[in-house]
């Protein structure tokens, strides 16, 4: 059921449990990709990422159903390829601007694998994934830099964000999202790149 299209303006708020208020265009589909972080440190850096299943398409659930292990991989021959990943992300932005929450931000989602930050390996322990419904090379939509906008506010206003980086720039050689058509220029004016 696709979420409702989100209200201009309308600010997200995150609780204490990491999970965003209920709000027009938000979708809570949890994902038992997730566990705890260790010692509960408080997450201090922003991941954006891309994706789309299969890659270039922009319909259906299918990015839902993987990070909740429920993708039909006899749907779609590239499926295959990830049929053996288990990862999730804590959001996912539509491309028209609808979020999907699959794990509250006070716990460690599966999105950036081997990385590493100002020397830290391991950047699931102290950092939020953020996906973006894309590729490397499409432009992203009006609708995604706003929510992406407000989604950044709402995690900075809840977490003590002193970086967002692209997994490109946490894990260099083995990943190129959110890619060339990302316009960090832009997400910087709305968001406030620290």
């Amino acid at each position: 059921m696709p979420a409702r299209a989100p209200r201009p303006g309308l600010p997200l708020r995150i609780g204490p449990d990491g999970w965003l208020a209920d709000a027009p265009g938000l979708l809570r589909r949890p994902s038992p990709n997730h566990d705890a972080r260790p010692g509960d440190e408080a997450p201090y850096l922003l991941v954006i990422h891309n994706i789309s299943l299969p890659p270039g398409i922009f319909t259906g659930d299918a990015i839902i159903d993987f990070f909740q292990n429920r993708l039909d991989f006899a749907s779609h021959p590239w499926f295959e390829n990830i049929r053996d990943l288990r990862v999730s992300a804590h959001f996912l932005i539509r491309r028209d601007g609808a979020i999907v929450q699959f794990v509250p931000t006070v716990l460690r989602a599966w999105h950036a694998g081997a990385s590493s930050f100002e020397g830290r390996e391991r950047c699931n322990d102290f950092s939020i994934g953020i996906e973006l419904e894309g590729t490397d090379t499409l432009a992203y939509t009006d609708a995604q830099y706003e929510r992406l906008d407000a989604l950044a506010a709402a995690i900075r206003a809840r977490h003590p964000i002193r970086a967002v980086r692209g997994h490109a720039h946490i894990a260099p050689g083995r990943k190129t999202d959110p890619g060339e058509a990302f316009d960090w220029e832009r997400f910087e004016r709305g968001g406030r790149q620290p």
